[in-house]
Order: structure tokens, then sequence, then C-alpha cells
């Protein structure tokens, strides 16, 4: 099942202290909820892990993360992402983010994302709309974590592999199942008013 995301989120930092958090693989990692860095291989090539909790069961998929390109000029980054879990489902994400200046404000700016996600397996089985439902809380947290490391950055300066620390350790099954039944209801509800 492929599933592909477009997205902007506005950031209260200027590009070039947003840019500095984005180029950096380690900390991008770090705003992901659950993923982490566990390993370079070479200027370009990573191992990781990310770890889903559902109660009190835990799942996590091993992966490789692929720096496809990094265009300073265009503050623009190219990822790819593919990892398994040892139930047999897999995933791979193709990622493209830019920064952007804000329109109205050179002391803002936008981060923009466009996403190719593919999974297989029993992930694939929860169907297109709850995926891209899940996949918008997620992209939500990152979000929130990014900006928490752009409003962190001195200066537009990272330390190299400096990761923020993530609002949330481990991405919670639980906690976005509940999400998305709230929504549901919010939705019936204004569907009847």
């Amino acid at each position: 099942m492929e599933v592909k995301l477009e997205k902007r989120y506005p950031l209260d930092v200027d590009a070039a202290r947003a840019w500095a958090v984005l180029r950096d693989v380690r900390a991008v990692a770090g705003c992901m909820p659950g993923a982490e860095i566990t390993e370079q291989l070479s200027e370009t090539q990573y191992k990781g892990a990310v770890k889903v909790k559902v109660g009190p069961a835990v799942a996590q998929f091993g992966g490789d993360i692929e720096v496809r390109g990094l265009d300073e000029t265009q503050r623009r980054v190219v990822l790819f992402g593919k990892g398994a879990d040892r139930g047999g489902s897999t995933a791979s994400m193709d990622l493209t983010a830019t920064v952007v200046p804000a329109d109205d404000d050179s002391q803002r700016s936008v981060l923009m994302g466009q996403a190719a996600v593919i999974v297989s397996g029993k992930f694939a089985q929860f169907g297109g709309r709850m995926m891209v439902s899940v996949s918008d809380m997620v992209l939500g947290q990152f979000a929130d974590n990014f900006r928490a490391a752009t409003a962190a950055t001195p200066g537009g300066e990272v330390a190299q592999g400096a990761a923020p620390p993530p609002v949330e350790k481990e991405l919670n099954a639980l906690a976005i199942l509940w999400g998305l039944i709230k929504g549901w209801f919010a939705g019936l509800s204004r569907k009847h008013a």
C-alpha cells in the first residue's frame, strides 16, 4: 500500500536556523517519535531503528537511511528510508524536505515536505485512509519536535550530531488510535450540527 503526503509547517525561526537542523540527519531522526540513528556507515548511509509501542508491547523496526540529496542553496534534503520488523512487515519512505522563508516575515520560515510511504504486511491492512490519518499525527509530532529543536538552536548553528530530545521517546500507537477515534467522533458531531 502506498500513501503520498504533502505538508507545510510554519516555523517561528528564520530559514537559516531551520536549515541548520534539517541538514543534520541525526537531528532530524531525533525529532521523529521513536526513531534513532544507530550507526553511520558513510557520509550518506546510516542504520536506524524505530520503536512502536502498543500498550505494554513494543515493536522495533530496523532499517537503512540514505541521504540522496543535500542542496544548501535551496535548503533541500532528499532522504530514503526502508525497514522491516521481525513479523515480516516492511516500510519505505522517500522524503523531500525544504525550508523556505515565510512570505510575510523574514524572521519566520516554512518546513515543506513531500513523501511517498509504502507499507506491506500487517500495517498495510489498516487501509489507505487510516494510514493517512496515522501519518498526519506522526508528522504533527515530528513538526512539534522540529520546532522545539530549531528554537533551541542559537544563531542557526547545530553541534554536529547533536539531536534534540524528542517530545515522545516512542511512537505510541494507542495514543494515535485514541486521537483517530476522537477525530472521528468530532467529525460526526460536525456533520449533525
